[in-house]
């Protein structure tokens, strides 16, 4: 049996990664969110920072912003798409009917870059920078979302 190649699985994980995603956000609609059901995820994901513990994993400082400068620029539609609804003494965040095809683009965008970038960088710099990107995208997408969530809490205080 023949083995996956790096350049195959670079594409076929993401692909994975954005189904399970886009499964694991229409099952969390069906729960009330809170403060920390936002915040937290940040959070979890930071501890991803231990990678540049290993020198490998290093580029410069400029493109390192430019990639956490990208992952904000991503999270524009999803801020863009996010909503919170009341429903009885909860708030939901309610399903984006965008939310497939946001994914489905952020993926073509990242896959293009990564076919961009293949070879000046080698795959442990390749992932990260990608995960500046997706911590850039996930932390700005969250205090955003935060934010929303607060305003809507206090309209549902006032009535």
């Amino acid at each position: 049996m023949e083995t996956l190649s790096s350049s195959t699985l670079g594409l076929l994980i993401p692909i994975i990664l954005a189904v399970f995603v886009i499964f694991l956000r229409m099952k969390r609609a069906k729960r009330p969110v809170s403060a920390k059901s936002i915040i937290l995820p940040p959070f979890f994901m930071a501890t991803g920072f231990a990678m540049f513990l290993f020198p490998g994993t290093l580029t410069s400082p400029a493109i390192d912003l430019t990639a956490f400068l990208a992952g904000i620029v991503l999270s524009i539609p999803l801020i863009l798409t996010s909503r919170f609804e009341i429903v009885g003494e909860d708030i939901y965040l309610k399903p984006s009917k965008a939310l497939f095809f946001i994914l489905g683009g952020l993926l073509v965008v990242r896959l293009i870059v990564k076919l961009l970038i293949n070879d000046s960088f080698t795959a442990l710099q390749t992932a990260g920078l990608f995960f500046l990107l997706a911590f850039g995208m996930l932390a700005t997408w969250r205090v955003a979302m935060l934010y929303m969530y607060r305003q809507v809490t206090k309209k549902a205080l006032r009535t």
